[in-house]
């Protein structure tokens, strides 16, 4: 496994509710987060990759869909997802 790929197991057994949960919005908010975070180092270095930075947006803005949905039905939920992913708002 390469250094700039995301260990998509790992990510979804710390962050799920119960055993089993792969799809809970926590878990989804995790893996947008580390996939943004890998395509922000990509468009470090290729700046003109203009198609991957609309990728990028896309992502960021459903991130931020479910990020809305945790406020509106957890707000403690919520607060500690914000710091165990270090997402400021």
């Amino acid at each position: 496994m390469s250094e700039t790929s995301i260990d998509k197991e790992k990510i979804i057994s710390e962050f799920q509710t119960h055993e089993g949960d792969s799809g809970s919005a926590e878990v989804q908010i995790a893996l947008l987060t580390a996939r943004v975070s890998h395509l922000t180092e990509h468009l470090r270095t290729h700046r003109k990759d203009f198609h991957s930075r609309r990728g990028l947006l896309k992502m960021t803005a459903r991130r931020r869909k479910l990020l809305d949905y945790v406020k509106r039905h957890d707000l403690d939920k919520y607060n500690e997802l914000l710091k165990r992913l270090n997402i400021r708002r």
